[in-house]
């Protein structure tokens, strides 16, 4: 092992374990409102290691979804990492293939970001990706078993509020999303597709029905509105 490349992986990761704790926290205790297990907690953020999935897998599972609906919305979600791996890929061209799959395990939004600002360095060492991907890993796995335990202690989240804190978070994240008329009409249409579609077959697969229609229209508005010089943003990533 290359003992220094490892440490400075471990040191660019500590400020993406300052943002990891709390989020994985809020993870376990909304986890176990939806009663889960601990063990079930621990192994949805070993092995799926995605905030927004593991978020939108738990409220899926608190409102009945179908397995398969649930499967296909992880899916859904994580397909951005295709994107980000595929971009990491020419600088790992030295590594093997087993190497590359435990590294591809550790890739977020988060641990990509720190470590691109690696990438100019050379050469790019697999130790330095371990000890950032595996430590970034660590500390959401012990943010998912605080917040499973603290969920716990606590029983019954509707007495804290804390049923409503999933809710609350995607709102939120939909309003930063709303920054002109091409973010507003999308978000309503898929509101507007998730309902109708909910009320007629149910068991969660509204939420796939409305993500794929509403993406792809605001594709083509965003595709509409580039001649005007003007392009906008659906989605920061």
């Amino acid at each position: 092992m290359n003992k220094r490349h490892f440490l400075l992986g471990v040191k660019d990761a500590l400020p993406v374990v300052l943002g990891y704790l709390p989020l994985a926290m809020a993870f376990g205790v909304l986890a176990r409102s939806s009663h889960l297990s601990i063990g079930q907690v621990l192994a949805m953020s070993f092995m799926i290691y995605s905030g927004s999935a593991q978020f939108i897998a738990v409220g899926m599972l608190g409102a009945g979804a179908a397995p398969a609906s649930i499967i296909a919305a992880i899916m859904l979600v994580n397909s951005r990492l295709i994107l980000l791996s595929a971009s990491l890929a020419p600088h790992l061209s030295r590594m093997t293939a087993p190497v590359l799959s435990f590294l591809a395990h550790g890739i977020t939004d988060e641990t990509y970001a720190v470590a691109m600002g690696r990438m100019g360095e050379k050469p790019a060492n697999q130790w330095y990706l371990t000890g950032l991907f595996v430590t970034a890993h660590m500390a959401w796995l012990g943010g998912s078993a605080a917040g499973g335990i603290l969920g716990r202690l606590l029983g019954d989240t509707a007495r804290w509020g804390l049923n409503f804190a999933l809710t609350a978070m995607f709102i939120s994240l939909l309003i930063l999303q709303l920054r002109n008329s091409v973010t507003i009409m999308v978000a309503c249409l898929a509101g507007l597709v998730s309902v109708v579609v909910a009320s007629m077959i149910g068991g969660g697969w509204n939420i796939i029905v409305a993500t794929i229609l509403a993406a792809t229209v605001g594709v083509l508005m965003e595709k509409w509105k580039k001649p005007s010089g003007r392009s906008s943003s659906v989605s920061p990533r």
